[in-house]
Parts: structure tokens; C-alpha cells; sequence
């Protein structure tokens, strides 16, 4: 038999995730995907907690693309694009928000973390209103995702309901749902990323 290693465990983690949600994810399901019995994975991730942290990380490592500014990028220009790619990791897995909801960086992260920080102080922000930056763009991307994929999960229960949600809506209403719930939601992710840099900007200049 194979040898159980941390990057089997997360490979395998990541992708029962996709098939059953956070929900459904527990290490009795793990340990039967790896046909191990459950004080295996223990070995390597003590508890669930920090098997989620792991597979957070995970996630970044795999579709963050844009965590350090490249020379010469403006400050602005940093923040959206790290935002963006931020959101892409999140959506690349089912839960992926609920998933990395509540982490912090982690030690592999670290170098990354300063010099992001850094980058901001050296464009005028000072090291605590460069945390802050960074953090309310990451959780705003988290809880937009969160949102995004939530309405994902819950569309075929809403479309299986006896009475319509919308019940009592008028049609101008309706017609602005319905252009929402086609494709607006990396346009509304944009324009709400954008009003936090301007803000950000704004705050600098006052």
C-alpha cells in the first residue's frame, strides 16, 4: 500500500470537497476515499480545523496568481488585481470562501504578507492602514464569494419551491433580479472592489 502523505491527504480532501461541499466533508469520508482508517490522517492533521487551513492554503497556492505586485504596478492597479485573482482562487473549488473563512496567513505565507505590506507603505499608506487595506479587501472578496457560491448551492431548492420567492415583486424589480442572477456577479465584484481602492485613495489624499 502507498504511503499516506500531507499532499495526498489535501489532494484528496479538495477533491471530495467538490463532490460533497463543506458540509459533507468529515475525515470518516476522507479516510474511506484514501482507504485508511481516520487516526491515520491524524498523523498529519490533528484535528478537521487544521485540515481546512491546509486546504485553504491550498487553494491559494494553486490559483492565487497575482499575491505580489509585479515592478512598477501601481498601487491601485495591486489591490484590484490581487483582489481578483483572490476571487479566483476561492471560486476554484466548491465552498471555497466557507473554506478559507477565518484563516489567517500562515507561515508559509509570511514573506508574502510583509511584502505586500511593504509595497503599501512605500506608496504612502502607513504599515497599520496597509493591514487595513488588505484585510477589508479580503474579506469583502470572502463574503462576496460566500455569497455567490451560497445562491449557487441553494438555485435548484429555489427553483423546486412551491412559492415563488419573488412573490409580490414588481416588474421593474423583477426585471433588475433577473439581469443580476444571469452574469453580474464578477461585474458587481469589480465596481465594488473599485469604490473600496477609490475610498482607499480618497483617505490617503485627505
Amino acid at each position: 500500500m502507498t504511503k499516506l502523505d500531507r499532499q495526498s491527504v489535501i489532494r484528496a480532501a479538495l477533491d471530495l470537497l467538490n463532490e460533497v461541499g463543506a458540509d459533507g466533508l468529515t475525515t470518516r469520508k476522507l479516510a474511506e476515499r484514501l482507504h485508511v482508517q481516520q487516526p491515520a490522517l491524524y498523523w498529519h492533521f490533528r484535528n478537521k480545523r487544521v485540515l481546512l487551513d491546509a486546504l485553504a492554503e491550498a487553494m491559494l497556492n494553486e490559483n492565487h496568481s497575482h499575491s505580489l505586485p509585479l515592478e512598477g504596478e501601481d498601487w491601485r492597479h495591486f489591490l484590484r488585481n490581487n483582489g481578483r485573482s483572490f476571487r479566483k482562487a476561492l471560486l476554484s473549488y466548491r465552498d471555497g470562501a466557507r473554506i478559507h473563512a477565518g484563516t489567517r496567513p500562515s507561515a508559509p505565507h509570511f514573506a508574502t504578507a510583509e511584502a505586500q505590506i511593504r509595497f503599501l507603505c512605500q506608496a504612502g499608506f502607513s504599515a497599520e492602514n496597509a493591514v487595513r487595506a488588505l484585510s477589508v479587501i479580503g474579506h469583502y472578496t470572502v463574503g462576496s464569494v460566500l455569497e455567490q457560491q451560497s445562491a449557487q448551492e441553494d438555485a435548484q431548492e429555489r427553483q423546486e419551491a412551491t412559492t415563488p420567492s419573488a412573490e409580490g415583486a414588481s416588474d421593474f424589480l423583477l426585471k433588475i433580479l433577473d439581469h443580476f442572477d444571469d452574469d453580474e456577479a464578477e461585474r458587481s465584484f469589480d465596481y465594488g472592489l473599485d469604490a473600496l481602492i477609490a475610498g482607499f485613495e480618497a483617505l490617503q489624499q485627505s
